[in-house]
């Protein structure tokens, strides 16, 4: 591989790039990020650099660098696109003649060397830049006003410099600068997306469970899409943005498991909607229980007047007996006996579901699965859970989720993939805008902290957490043993650390009992109906109300729409996480923060120390710090004493009332 020569001007190190440029990183309209880059030149000649963002439509937009560590040559800018679309973006460097001159001439004209010859280079070089660079009369002025400063010999030598080197002529030059030998780094590849590609609230349910019911018989009868509606508006009342709805397809009869993912399934045990496939049909069916297409029409548009979205999930597995077994034998593997191999992750056995391979019949393969993936997009399906995308290889993402971009840019597919780190980052390098995490098992101060730091740091520029406490098959110790506090703890961390998060639906009832043996809840939702019955069963012990808080805290509060802003402050208790999210929003800011106890059955009292420029403020400032969860206000500074216990609520999230800042003299 041949390398790309050192320009005039050296620009290297530019981030973030993704994959060396092969892969573009990722923002969204809106969203600002921080470009670097080491920009500098031989000798001691002043350089300066700028951003230049370019747009779907070819239109630059260059914004300026600042240099944030001289000696290391580093430099700095944040930027934010205005729109969707493929975007690109590079680091122009250049030497700064006036730069270089107002160094030299402030300690020359200091010391009394050379003074008339440098207030007169002085003025011939503000004399090139109104002759090379393009302003306006008046932004002209305010050179030509300092040159003829530099040349009035009526004046003292150091105010005839000051005129030179004054603010105005700086920010002039700032914003129009004299730019020589620039030299332009490589252009990276910038994918710009919609907002909710990197925020919004997903709420998850199984339809089949929304209006199931025991008739007067005895016997289980299924939800439908139609009942399942009727749930639409206590998901929209919670604030949340997404519904995410787990397959509707027909479910086979052929290793149908039962309750609590027992081998074999009674009579009227609906089997797991994961098992995709009957007589009744594949991935394009609706499973005849739950209805008609009309009916899911109907789902989506009630969803859209409520202002949700509706997700739903993909999971490319097989039932026994779906239809794709016997017209197309060679998508799946056949072990030596001459028996198709059902999935298995060692321990766990899915002897339902019959697993893709992908290297029989690629094209014919890719082809089917890009048909039903559209049925659904012209059903008004606008975003993917796809089920565990790490045991599809990565070309299928790849090419699945570009082909759909070309004609439905909005999509968004989210990664449920519970694997290893490479494999993990990789899918959001190839395209998925969003990812399942690790945050489900992480729960000590220091997890939390560095999982987190490297989320919102490197690979922010690719990869989007979305947080999710529980799943329908995941309940961890933490949640197992912990009453509404852990439970109110972690969504309150999912909804703060994360711009994205999900809840399952039952989280709202705590249901915190385990399958013996077993990571997960018992009498799992997968393999039974559940007939929570809302209404009766939450009144006084929900967390619905919780949750209500949680999304309306997100929604007034621009600040908790990022990632890339989370920042970690000091709590003396090792137990107790503190950090903070910041963004300027019309020429203020909105700044929260966030104290939770991650033993919230346990009083801890212990001081907490903010890094006060994180937050805007300076190190003797205070502030009303206004808890958004209690009502309550305080007057904060820099080090302050909290007590988060079972007498309180387990996590303060604190808006930081700037108006109420005050200075000591």
């Amino acid at each position: 591989m041949v390398s790309r020569p050192i320009g005039r001007i050296a620009v290297t190190d530019v981030g973030p790039v993704v994959e060396r440029g092969e892969r573009p990183a990722k923002s969204v309209t809106g969203e600002e990020f921080e470009i670097t880059a080491t920009v500098f030149r031989e000798g001691h000649e002043a350089v300066a650099a700028a951003v230049v963002l370019t747009g779907p439509d070819g239109h630059e937009h260059r914004t300026r660098m600042s240099l944030v560590d001289a000696g290391l040559d580093a430099w700095s800018a944040s930027v934010s696109a205005d729109r969707p679309g493929r975007w690109s973006y590079r680091v122009e460097g250049w030497s700064d003649p006036h730069g270089t001159w107002h160094r030299d001439a402030v300690i020359k004209v200091g010391a009394g060397v050379d003074v008339e010859l440098m207030l007169e280079e002085g003025a011939r070089l503000l004399e090139q830049a109104v002759a090379e660079v393009p302003r306006t009369a008046e932004q002209a002025t305010v050179l030509t006003t300092a040159i003829a400063g530099l040349r009035d010999t009526a004046q003292p030598p150091e105010a005839r410099l000051s005129g030179g080197v004054s603010a105005e002529v700086r920010a002039e030059l700032a914003d129009r600068p004299l730019r020589e030998y620039v030299t332009p780094s490589p252009e990276f590849p910038l994918l710009v997306e919609r907002e909710r590609a990197l925020y919004g609230a997903w709420y998850e349910l199984f339809p089949r469970s929304e209006g199931a019911h025991v008739d007067a018989l005895g016997r289980w009868r299924s939800g439908t899409l139609a009942t399942a509606a009727g749930r639409l508006d206590a998901v929209a009342a919670m604030g949340f943005d997404v519904v995410y709805l787990t397959p509707i397809h027909p479910i086979g009869q052929v290793n149908r498991k039962g309750r609590n993912n027992a081998l074999r399934a009674e009579p009227g045990d609906p089997g797991s909607p994961y098992a995709i496939g009957s007589l009744a049909g594949g991935h394009d069916a609706i499973h005849p229980d739950l209805g008609s297409f009309d009916d899911f029409d109907a789902f989506v548009g009630r969803a859209r007047e409520l202002g949700l979205e509706v997700a739903l999930d993909l999971a490319l597995n097989c039932a026994p007996d779906h239809p794709w077994i016997a017209a197309h034998p060679e998508w799946f593997t056949t072990r030596a006996d001459g028996c198709i191999a059902y999935a298995e992750n060692p321990p766990k056995k899915y002897q339902d579901i019959y697993p893709l391979n992908f290297d029989n019949d690629p094209e014919g393969l890719y082809a089917e699965i890009r048909r039903i993936v559209q049925v659904w997009l012209d059903h008004g399906i606008s975003a993917f859970r796809v089920d565990n995308p790490h045991t599809k290889p990565l070309w299928l993402w790849e090419r699945l989720i570009a082909d759909v971009a070309t004609e439905h840019p909005g999509v968004i597919w989210l990664a449920e993939a519970f694997t290893r780190p490479p494999m993990m980052h990789t899918l959001a390098k190839v395209g998925f805008q969003q990812s399942y995490t690790y945050y489900t098992w992480r729960h000590t101060k220091d997890e939390l902290e560095q999982y987190c730091a490297e989320l919102a740091g490197p690979a922010a520029a690719y990869m989007r957490p979305n947080f999710w406490p529980t799943t329908h098959d995941i309940l961890t110790p933490f949640l197992q043993r912990g009453g509404p506090a852990a439970w109110k703890t972690r969504a309150a961390l999912a909804a703060t650390l994360a711009p994205s998060y999900g809840i399952y639906a039952g989280y709202e009832l705590m249901e915190r009992i385990a399958r013996p043996g077993a990571e997960e809840q018992i009498d799992n939702e997968k393999y039974e109906y559940k007939d929570r019955r809302w209404a009766e069963q939450t009144a006084g012990t929900s967390l619905a109300p919780y949750l209500t808080a949680l999304n309306q805290i997100r929604r007034a509060h621009p600040a908790l729409h990022r990632l890339r802003n989370l920042r970690f402050h000091h709590a003396d208790d090792g137990h107790v996480l503190v950090f903070s999210k910041a963004r300027r929003l019309h020429d203020r800011d909105d700044v929260i923060i966030v104290v939770a106890n991650l033993e919230p059955d346990h009083t801890r009292d212990t001081w907490i120390h903010l890094r006060m420029p994180e937050l805007g403020l300076g190190p003797s400032d205070r502030f009303v710090a206004h808890d958004l969860i209690t009502g309550q206000h305080w007057t904060w500074a820099e080090h302050n004493f909290v007590r988060l216990g079972p007498d309180t609520e387990p996590v303060h999230i604190v808006h930081v009332r700037l108006e109420g800042v005050t200075s000591p003299r």
